[in-house]
């Protein structure tokens, strides 16, 4: 016999929380889709979804309907150039600026120092 700690679970299956998904999008006006506008319809929070999303049976589920949100944020901000679209989208990770990642070798360097010393004290 097994002691279960914590809640039970909210949805027995990914299917019983599609359901709940499908019809949040189906009530919900395109415009008004939010990862916390989906939580509230599932009676739960973002952090709770956060939570099923890491467990293998939902991840799938959960990545559709954030992919869904995704892309009426990213299609808002193709047609109308909302900047709160752009704020969204970056929490979805996008980013908007160059990453330059510039290490130096501590060697290569020393050595170009010395050279440099070094014709320095030719003159």
């Amino acid at each position: 016999m097994s002691n279960k700690i914590g809640r039970p679970l909210k949805w027995e299956s990914p299917d019983i929380m599609q359901i709940e998904i499908d019809k949040y999008f189906e009530e919900t006006p395109q415009s008004r889709w939010t990862i916390t506008g989906l939580a509230m319809a599932l009676d739960t929070d973002r952090q709770t979804l956060i939570n099923y999303s890491e467990r293998e049976e939902f991840f799938d589920t959960i990545r559709r309907a954030k992919i869904k949100i995704e892309n009426a944020y990213e299609m808002d901000l193709r047609e109308r150039g909302h900047i709160g679209n752009i704020f969204a989208l970056k929490n979805f990770g996008w980013k908007d600026k160059t990453e330059v990642d510039a290490t130096i070798n501590q060697g290569k360097l020393t050595s170009l120092l010395d050279q440099f010393n070094d014709t320095d004290e030719e003159a």
